[in-house]
């Protein structure tokens, strides 16, 4: 019983610190739009993930996320990126975007609170974050076209 209230102690003393360090970091803001195969356009009013730090709290300890609202979070250099979920609450889809600035890869209504790696499977440089279910409602589609200007695009 013992072990287990310090367990419990522990656990919560570190969330207290992610939602400390939370309430630290600040986002810059943009805005996104991905352009389907049809030649639809839907736009997001984004927050960037541009350093390690940002890009390491993402939308942890977040509860809610307008539907037109999203984090997209970039790196210094293309890479395969690995993801998860451990503290976000949200289901969210996590849309990978290739080089060419084009959907590589969607991975659909992740997991609140997973510790699941995510992986990206191929080099890409960037991750956009939408809340869960938004990339099948708008018809989301490997291959099409992300425009902001943050990507260079």
């Amino acid at each position: 019983m013992k072990k287990l209230s310090r367990a419990v102690i522990l656990l919560f003393a570190i969330a207290l610190a992610g939602v400390a360090l939370a309430q630290e970091i600040s986002f810059s803001e943009s805005t996104l739009e991905i352009e389907t195969a049809e030649g639809e356009r839907h736009r997001f009013d984004i927050e960037l993930a541009v350093t390690a730090q940002q890009r390491s709290l993402g939308l942890m300890f977040r509860k809610d996320l307008a539907a037109d609202a999203g984090m997209l979070f970039i790196y210094p250099r293309p890479q395969v990126i690995t993801m998860w979920m451990q503290n976000t609450p949200l289901p969210l889809d996590m849309i990978f975007i290739g080089q060419d600035n084009r959907i590589a890869k969607i991975v659909e209504r992740t997991i609140p609170y997973s510790t699941a790696t995510i992986s990206s499977g191929q080099t890409v440089k960037a991750v956009l974050e939408v809340n869960g279910g938004a990339a099948e409602r708008l018809g989301f589609e490997v291959g099409d076209r992300v425009i902001n200007r943050e990507l260079g695009s």
